[in-house]
């Protein structure tokens, strides 16, 4: 059990570094894009935020991904090895063909499959809502659909009454804007590490449990700075193939359009995590740039990039979760 706990941590970890890859990218690809920060600028930014945003914010959305699959001491362990192989299997092939798909999604799909396979089908809590927090699977899928829509919503009506609000400014309102940039940027990175790097808190937290380190669910110090420090590796690694993507692939965004959709997302991003919906940043950030490039002129945004975006989304979860589904026959046996 030892060794199979270690491989959870590892693999927990890897997925950390290869989301960096997904979803920390997009919240640098605003401010890279317009000008606002260099590279490296917006890295150490997200780096800072990152890590104070899972320290400070609460683990509701530890417990949320925690509660997925229904805890059993034998084979929970296995499980969560099949479910993080097939989701870091995903992240990695989707960011080779730079593509923003969702490492949210894949988690999900993974562990889906693997516990299914493993224990049947009540090894897994569908759940649902209680009142306004997600419970189980269905919980999740519904954050994961709802903040997406939310995300081009908020952007486009922010941006048409950004625009409004400047339509008299003159071109010297640009510098505020860009250090305005600064402000959202880090609001959105703190979001984003409240709410993706307790993805793997809770799955680490859960390994711990069964194995029998800890008594309880509650998400040890260094499971949080090791996890959002993972993140943080993974935009300074490799993010650059899908901040292009977001920055200047779907719609090439301006100063105002970056501080409209940064803030946009933040607002979405934080407001799941309080209520401990794992949901996409990479869904949010990218239908915010949508809805805020649709508020201008629909003909401006490149929608075979949004379809391909969009086909990618739709065929991760069956994909991961037949990856974890064979993943989870495999620690059935070795078990």
């Amino acid at each position: 059990m030892q060794w199979a706990l270690v491989l959870v941590v590892v693999l927990a970890v890897a997925f950390d570094v290869s989301n960096g890859f997904h979803d920390s990218s997009n919240v640098t690809a605003a401010m890279v894009a317009t000008g606002a920060a260099t590279p490296g600028g917006a890295v150490m930014l997200c780096a800072v935020f990152n890590l104070l945003g899972p320290v400070i914010a609460g683990t509701a959305v530890a417990d949320t991904v925690g509660g997925i699959i229904k805890v059993n001491p034998a084979s929970t362990l296995g499980i969560l090895v099949a479910a993080l192989g097939a989701a870091l299997t995903w992240n990695l092939l989707t960011w080779w063909r730079g593509l923003p798909s969702s490492s949210s999604h894949a988690l999900v799909g993974g562990l889906v499959g693997a516990a299914a396979v493993d224990s049947g089908a009540s090894a897994v809590n569908w759940g649902g809502l209680d009142g306004l927090r997600p419970v189980g699977v269905w919980g999740v899928l519904i954050g994961l659909a709802i903040s997406p829509l939310v995300g081009a919503v908020a952007g486009w009506a922010v941006e048409l009454l950004a625009r409004r609000a400047l339509r008299r400014a003159r071109q010297t309102v640009q510098k505020p804007i860009l250090r305005s940039e600064w402000v959202t940027g880090s609001a959105l990175a703190f979001s984003h590490g409240t709410n993706d790097a307790q993805k793997t808190m809770g799955l680490i937290t859960l390994a711990l449990v069964v194995s029998g380190q800890i008594h309880a669910f509650v998400v040890p110090p260094w499971v949080k700075v090791v996890c959002a420090t993972a993140l943080t590796v993974g935009t300074a690694l490799g993010g650059w193939r899908i901040a292009s993507t977001i920055g200047r692939g779907i719609y090439r965004i301006r100063p105002l359009d970056g501080l409209v959709s940064q803030g946009s997302s933040a607002g979405v991003i934080g407001v799941a995590a309080f209520l401990g919906a794992p949901v996409s940043t990479t869904h949010v950030v990218a239908s915010s740039v949508v809805g805020v490039g649709t508020a201008q002129r629909r003909r401006h945004v490149r929608w075979p990039v949004v379809q391909e975006i969009l086909l990618a989304w739709l065929v991760t979860l069956p994909s991961c979760a037949l990856m974890g589904a064979v993943g989870g026959l495999v620690a059935r046996e070795l078990g």
